[in-house]
């Protein structure tokens, strides 16, 4: 029962650090984004088993950890107000071609990685050519080009 309690933890944790690290994509994510995965995986799995090497141990806290995802899930499916606190919200990082610096602070993101996405979706080549600019709760940003 323990290590169900320790993986029971170690998910809400890492939920958590993950709504405050910041939403990227994994195939936008810097090297110190993915040392920062690589590295908080190995802590917590020991963390959670202990040193607990058995087949037991393993299957525990795997099973716990995947039926808490699960239940994740189901709650963020069917309560969009506890989607908005586990998922967030889409942020808007463009409108009418201008620059929401607030925006584009909070979630640490550059001109560049924006116009980035731009040049790649729209063909875009410069921000008065972007209606919209959005950051979408899965960590892309999506790009509504002016008409």
């Amino acid at each position: 029962m323990d290590i169900v309690l320790r993986a029971f933890v170690a998910y809400v944790f890492i939920l958590f650090l993950m709504r405050v690290v910041g939403r990227r994509e994994l195939s936008s994510m810097e090297p110190s984004d993915v040392i920062l995965l690589v590295v908080i995986g190995d802590l917590v799995q020991n963390g959670v088993t202990q040193s607990d090497y058995s087949v037991t141990g393993i299957v525990l806290a795997a099973g716990t950890i995947g039926v808490l995802a699960t239940i994740t899930a189901v709650i963020t499916h069917r309560w969009s107000r506890i989607r908005n606190v586990i998922e967030g919200e889409p942020v808007i990082l463009v409108q009418d071609g201008q620059l929401i610096e607030r925006n584009m602070k909070n979630e640490r993101l550059t001109q560049d990685e924006v116009m980035e996405q731009a040049r790649l979706q729209q063909g875009v080549e410069s921000l008065d050519e972007v209606k919209w600019a959005v950051l979408e709760t899965s960590g892309s940003i999506s790009i509504v080009k002016k008409q």
